[in-house]
């Protein structure tokens, strides 16, 4: 026996929700199937809308309608393909529960309010119609199909909205049924019953959970959990489209990665499976052919120390701290309590070593009742001033690191917290579970896709990414360009790739997150529509969470060159032959580099002197050694040099000009050369180089 879970997606149309069920089929063929379904995706959504609007007396009818189409295409769909389907018998059953639907919601309306016994049955409706729809299907194929019924099968405890299923009683219940070999079985998921036969819910998203009961009920031989996605990726590839699509992994570590925030499998999913060592399928229902992500008890010797990078957002961190707690057997007892009375799951815990404060987090839907909680049990410490008062921090995400190789593996943390220091993300707390199979940084909601896609570059890619925004397109700007294509096959067997995501001029600019076309860059960038606008390029790289973008300045512009000090703060590298900024006030030249160093952004000028010579860097680990500046001599003008040798040919000081600018030898505007501006800047990013506070006036 396999049993086959399908998703809200895999069930969206009448060609996935044809697609769902050939897989069925096909399995049952080989090996009998129980097919696990969630509501078409969409409906439970409408469906809880329906019941929370009607409460507070807003319109709900539109959810309705909505819910009402999407069954009514399914149908159309079903029997557009088979005749012998029974539109007219499941447009009628559909239009009765809907109907039902309805006639609760106006009760609700009337009364302001919705028992949650009665909500479970509206919110779990789709589910329902879903089985009935693949039910009718099949017997119009000429299938005999079991029905399992969840509520009088799986016997569950808990509330009406989040339930744990009772494995062992519900074994009973299912043996009991004599399922015979020829029938394709059929289960709505996200239900079970309680004790007094009662529809329960067994939480959101639970239909996983279900497949999961139901595998073990049956003794399956595997459980398929059958989504939109290939399998589990080491991130979200929405996220990382480069993130790895895993070939196996341990029932702990997909534990680990659901409960801290993995979509591809609900967190209850793996429980029911272990005891009985059933694996579980992670499939693509579009993409049948692909292998899928299997978890099981058996270690695969996959070379990767690292499983999966995820994200748990939305979470807040209550900080419990005080003179009191230090030495004080219980506290932390206490606080837990208080938490798990209220009914308050907690995600994350850690605990100074000097007993002075706990702080753990909480979904932040839960953080006015946990305040609340907090404050009750400790009114008295609070009070005589024992306690301080509890802090909140809100708006968090927990990254975290999984993976059963960690536990042998040297630097992983490092390399983590590394990685987020570079990033330029702030950790608010750190924690690691005792079987070190995890490690979890705590960091700003803002901030959490940039450390998960910062975290999956340290881990899991050898390849160096660098994001150019690249102003200025004239001659430098053109050439580098240049370069940039023609050394990307010389740069990728370094490991090093490329991107340039922006190209400007002073009047229009071109953006690309994946990076631009640089085939024809000048056509694209003539026919662009957006204004150049700095601002534009900040809300950019923050909207499409860039890691590691690199301002890169080929012009000669000082309106340019002011911005780099906002560029390093907000998190460019700054790259520029642009004499411009090095040579403004020292004010500005020094708060350039105080910029790059609280934000730990490279600030790099190389050919503002010497052109392609590596004089400045020399300069400065001759200065970093211990030397000491004698004296300087040089020939700080190349292209006056070259002018002045015309001049000795014969040529006039038109013509050498001219000749010098064809070749790329002076400045764009050639008067900056001949007045001996250039060589003054030049001079004077030397001098402060090695320390003079001077200015170009000087």
């Amino acid at each position: 026996m396999r049993v086959l879970k399908f998703g809200g997606t895999s069930l969206a149309n009448p060609e996935r929700f044809l697609q769902a069920a050939d897989i069925i089929e096909k399995a049952h063929l080989a090996d009998q199937a129980a097919g696990v379904l969630s509501a078409p995706a969409k409906i439970t959504n409408h469906l809880v809308a329906i019941v929370d609007k009607a409460q507070t007396g807003e319109s709900y009818e539109s959810h309705l309608t909505e819910a009402t189409d999407i069954f009514n295409n399914i149908i159309n769909g079903l029997y557009a393909v088979n005749n012998n389907f029974d539109r007219e018998g499941l447009s009628a059953f559909i239009k009765a529960e809907l109907d039902d639907i309805c006639n609760i919601a106006a009760e609700a309306a009337k009364n302001k309010f919705c028992p949650d016994n009665i909500g479970a049955t509206v919110h779990s409706r789709g589910e329902k119609l879903s089985i009935a729809m693949m039910k009718a299907w099949f017997e119009a194929k000429g299938y005999e199909v079991t029905r399992i019924d969840p509520i009088e099968k799986l016997l569950a405890h808990g509330s009406y909205l989040e339930s744990s299923v009772d494995i062992a009683e519900s074994t009973k219940r299912i043996e009991a049924l004599s399922i015979p070999k020829k029938n394709v079985v059929l289960m709505a998921g996200f239900t079970a019953g309680n004790e007094q036969g009662e529809l329960v819910l067994l939480g959101r998203n639970g239909s996983d959970y279900s497949a999961a009961c139901l595998a073990a009920c049956l003794k399956a031989n595997v459980c398929e959990i059958w989504t939109d996605v290939d399998g589990v990726y080491t991130c979200d590839p929405r996220l990382v489209p480069d993130a790895i699509c895993l070939e196996s992994m341990s029932y702990q570590e997909a534990m680990e990665l659901s409960y801290f925030g993995a979509k591809v499998i609900h967190p209850r999913t793996i429980g029911p499976l272990v005891p009985l060592n059933i694996p579980c399928l992670i499939k693509n229902t579009h993409n049948p052919e692909a292998p899928g992500t299997i978890i099981d008890s058996n270690v695969v010797n996959d070379n990767l120390k690292v499983k999966g990078i995820t994200n748990l957002d939305n979470v807040a961190m209550f900080n419990v701290s005080g003179s009191g707690m230090q030495g004080m057997v219980g506290m932390a007892a206490r606080v837990f309590t208080a938490m798990s009375q209220a009914g308050i799951s907690v995600n994350l815990i850690t605990q100074s070593s000097s007993e002075y404060s706990i702080s753990f987090c909480v979904p932040v839907k839960a953080v006015e009742k946990a305040l609340c909680a907090l404050n009750n049990t400790f009114a008295q410490e609070l009070k005589d001033g024992s306690l301080d008062p509890v802090e909140v921090i809100k708006d968090l995400s927990i990254i975290s690191v999984v993976g059963d190789g960690m536990r042998t593996a040297k630097g992983i943390a490092a390399r983590f917290f590394s990685a987020l220091a570079q990033a330029n993300i702030s950790i608010v707390a750190i924690a690691q579970g005792s079987s070190e199979r995890s490690i979890s940084a705590v960091v700003p909601l803002n901030k959490a896709i940039e450390a998960v896609k910062a975290t999956h570059k340290a881990l899991f890619n050898n390849k160096k990414v660098v994001d150019v925004f690249l102003v200025g397109v004239g001659g430098v700007g053109g050439e580098l360009i240049e370069q940039i294509t023609t050394q990307k096959e010389y740069l990728a067997k370094k490991d090093i790739e490329i991107r340039v995501c922006a190209l400007a001029n002073s009047n229009k600019m071109l953006l690309n997150e994946n990076g631009l076309s640089l085939d024809n860059w000048r056509a694209d960038l003539e026919s662009a529509t957006q204004p150049s606008d700095f601002d534009v390029l900040l809300s950019f790289i923050k909207l499409h969470h860039v890691v590691n973008p690199v301002f890169v300045d080929c012009t000669t512009a000082q309106s340019v060159a002011n911005l780099y000090s906002r560029a390093l703060k907000e998190g460019f590298h700054v790259i520029t032959p642009n004499k411009k900024a090095n040579t403004s006030s020292y004010a500005y030249y020094q708060e350039m580099r105080e910029n790059a160093r609280q934000s730990q952004h490279k600030f790099l000028y190389e050919t503002n002197v010497g052109a392609g010579l590596p004089v400045i860097e020399n300069l400065q680990n001759l200065l970093a050694a211990g030397d000491e500046v004698e004296k300087f001599e040089g020939i700080l003008s190349g292209s006056l040099s070259f002018i002045f040798g015309k001049l000795e040919e014969g040529s006039s000081l038109s013509e050498a000009t001219t000749i010098a600018k064809e070749k790329g030898f002076t400045e764009p505007d050639p008067r900056d050369d001949l007045s001996g501006q250039d060589v003054a800047r030049k001079l004077l990013i030397l001098a402060r180089e090695c320390g003079y506070p001077l200015e170009l006036e000087d």
